[in-house]
């Protein structure tokens, strides 16, 4: 075992502290929200298991106005995770989440748009959703921190997509990213910065281009040994999907770009979903395991959901072979 004051026992625990903010659901579209631009030394690891809620209380338009009626839903999951670093640069984490979706909204959706079974029966719907695998090779382990990944979500099944209480979108995705950070030792030794943008290639659908980037940046204050506090700002530009009806462009109603019924068919999983949110988060570290929690808001954005969500959960470390 590592002694309990050395340098890679202390990179142990604030590693495992990382706050897994809304990785299994948010992620559909937002891809992982918390940056791992360092990584814990070779044998480490960890085991999470996280739980959410996230309501949507409307939507923002293809213009930006937020529609507040029609189409309310709520989701909830909860996902296991674990992670281990092969070696002092390489490590690997994978995920599963099960997710619960029901629609709360008293309304029916807008004539438009099909109120499918799934909806109309107000009740809960669940399943599990996208399996993860990450891959990171750490470049740079110092005061900065600089690590690629490439990482994949595949269906673990063929699951509804259509509607609003489901799972998820049913697509595959490949993702390329770098996380990068930056601790502010000649201001604080317990304060810290980190930026992560990622490029996501999706599956295409009726030959509908929907890829991604996804950025957020994130500060980090060690308040004690135990308590950390984090704030973070997340970004989403969707490369192509469909656009919706906006009230500033009357000839855009009531259709916008899902002007066919294979379109229409697939538009919840295929639209141009761009958005911002913010969030923060605390951890507290107990000498066998972590607890956390974090909140996220949606700020604006076009084609999205409006909303909150609600993190939390447990990680436990570990060390193997060391």
């Amino acid at each position: 075992m590592t002694d309990a004051g050395s340098p890679a026992h202390r990179f142990r625990r604030v590693a495992s502290r990382r706050v897994p903010l809304a990785t299994f659901l948010i992620a559909i579209a937002a891809g992982r929200a918390h940056a791992q631009a360092w990584v814990p030394p070779a044998g480490s690891g960890s085991v999470n298991f996280v739980v959410q809620r996230i309501d949507n209380t409307g939507h923002f338009l293809t213009d930006g106005f937020l529609a507040k009626q029609g189409g309310k839903s709520v989701d909830s999951g909860i996902a296991v995770e674990a992670d281990y670093a092969l070696t002092d640069r390489w490590s690997l984490s994978a995920e599963l989440p099960y997710v619960f979706a029901k629609y709360t909204d008293p309304d029916p959706p807008p004539p438009f748009v099909p109120f499918l079974p799934v909806d109309t029966c107000r009740c809960w719907h669940s399943g599990l959703q996208d399996f993860g695998l990450t891959a990171r090779y750490n470049l740079v382990n110092k005061a900065i921190g600089l690590t690629p990944s490439v990482s994949v979500g595949v269906p673990s099944h063929d699951y509804n997509y259509q509607g609003e209480a489901v799972i998820g979108r049913n697509l595959k995705e490949l993702r390329l990213a770098i996380d990068a950070g930056q601790r502010l030792d000649i201001i604080s030794k317990r304060l810290s910065v980190q930026a992560r943008y990622s490029y996501a290639f999706v599956q295409r659908v009726l030959d509908v281009p929907n890829n991604r980037s996804n950025a957020a940046v994130e500060g980090a204050f060690e308040l004690t040994r135990q308590l950390s506090v984090r704030s973070s700002v997340f970004w989403q530009h969707t490369h192509g999907g469909l656009r919706g009806p906006a009230p500033s462009r009357p000839e855009t109603f009531p259709f916008g770009d899902v002007n066919t019924p294979e379109l229409l068919n697939e538009h919840d999983r295929l639209l141009r979903d761009n958005n911002w949110r913010v969030g923060g988060a605390m951890s507290y570290g107990f000498s066998r395991f972590d607890l956390f929690a974090s909140y996220i808001a949606y700020v604006r954005g076009t084609n999205t959901h409006a909303g909150r969500a609600v993190t939390g959960g447990i990680s436990w470390p570990f060390e193997l072979g060391r």
